[in-house]
């Protein structure tokens, strides 16, 4: 049984080492072992898409501007993001994948849950699958990812981060609870910078003292989140390996490294997202019907804005263009900073389906 009282299931998540940075000192030798920025100029209103453990070294993360990262980080060379050869670099780990399951819940173009409970390679053991998984992964793309073995989703992406780059870290069931006690707050899903000054103004530094307080106690002060992050701290989590093999949506998001309104930087955002959607639609071979705009504000309340375009879209223009118009219309109407950006395309058809074109109307004779 799990931690939960469900049933026992093997859950790996995969995780792509500074995925974009690699690809890129993959592609190019003379920047392996060097700080290497993937995003804007750090001379535009740029934001950061991913950086290299040795850029990293610097404090420099993902969604920060790229004139910061430029500060924290002069050495660094900044490269443009090329979502295409991400994406093919994506579609050969998720092959690699199939090699093992068909139980695949992608997140992102680098990174999935797989349930290898019942696996092709007939290995009782997750541990070894996913060591299977990094060795065949590294074999095929020439890239790391990193690896996390656990009872649910929850153990196994808190696993997975553990010890990067190129780690692998298995919780069994019986380890759930003292793998997650030293833990602090906001290493759990969904405490950023914001919520985890709430908790430690209660005095909650650590998971294991989420644990001390009544489900009751933290709803009081955030809610129905409250009793998501208490139900975390005991390693509680019920949700299967969503699987599905038509594709319902596409989406990315990301949350910031602090709380902005800072439009520009905002819709430069929202360019990334509207780059790696689009290609994930074209992997897909489809286009959208809905582009929806995800908002987080700093007190973690959360909204979403969609729109229905007259035809279906794919291309990272039309995408930007409707994310860009339903994100400016949620600053127009709420003056709290945001922590999290995020665009998705929904109500998916096929590449090919004919489109209802708008044709002019003869004036009626009467």
């Amino acid at each position: 049984m799990t931690p939960s009282g469900g049933p026992l299931r093997k859950i790996v998540h995969v995780d792509m080492d500074a995925f974009y940075a690699s690809v890129e000192q993959r592609d190019r030798p003379e920047l392996r072992g060097r700080p290497v920025v993937v995003g804007g100029s750090p001379n535009s209103r740029g934001v950061v898409c991913a950086a290299s453990y040795e850029a990293r070294a610097f404090g420099v993360r993902s969604a920060i501007p790229c004139s910061q990262a430029r500060r924290l980080c002069p050495q660094a060379v900044f490269i443009p993001p090329d979502f295409r050869k991400y994406s093919e670099a994506s579609r050969l780990i998720h092959g690699v994948f199939r090699e093992v399951t068909d139980r695949i819940e992608p997140l992102a173009l680098d990174e999935a849950f797989l349930d290898v409970t019942e696996n092709r390679l007939g290995e009782p053991l997750a541990g070894k699958v996913a060591k299977y998984l990094k060795f065949r992964v590294r074999e095929v793309t020439g890239l790391t990812a990193s690896a996390g073995v656990g009872p649910n989703k929850l153990i196994a992406k808190l696993a997975s981060g553990h010890r990067k780059p190129d780690g692998l870290v298995i919780v069994p069931p019986d380890a759930v609870e003292a793998f997650l006690a030293p833990l602090p707050i906001d290493a759990l899903w969904g405490v950023g910078p914001a919520t985890a000054e709430r908790l430690r103004a209660l005095g909650l530094q650590t998971v294991a003292d989420l644990r001390t307080r009544r489900p009751e106690e933290l709803a009081a002060h955030l809610g129905r989140w409250g009793l998501f992050l208490h139900d975390q701290a005991f390693g509680r989590d019920e949700r299967p390996v969503e699987t599905s093999r038509e594709p319902r949506s596409r989406g990315a998001e990301t949350t910031l490294a602090t709380d902005i309104r800072d439009l520009d930087a905002l819709v430069e955002l929202m360019r990334h997202h509207a780059e790696d959607v689009a290609e994930s639609l074209r992997r897909a071979g489809r286009r959208a019907r809905t582009v929806t705009v995800k908002v987080r504000f700093s007190d973690f309340a959360t909204i979403t804005r969609s729109r229905t375009p007259e035809a279906p879209v794919a291309e990272a223009a039309e995408l930007l263009a409707l994310g860009e118009a339903l994100l400016r219309g949620v600053l127009a109407d709420d003056a709290r900073a945001i922590r999290l950006v995020g665009l998705s395309a929904a109500n998916l058809v096929a590449e090919d389906a004919p489109r209802q074109l708008r044709l002019p109307l003869p004036e009626l004779q009467t």
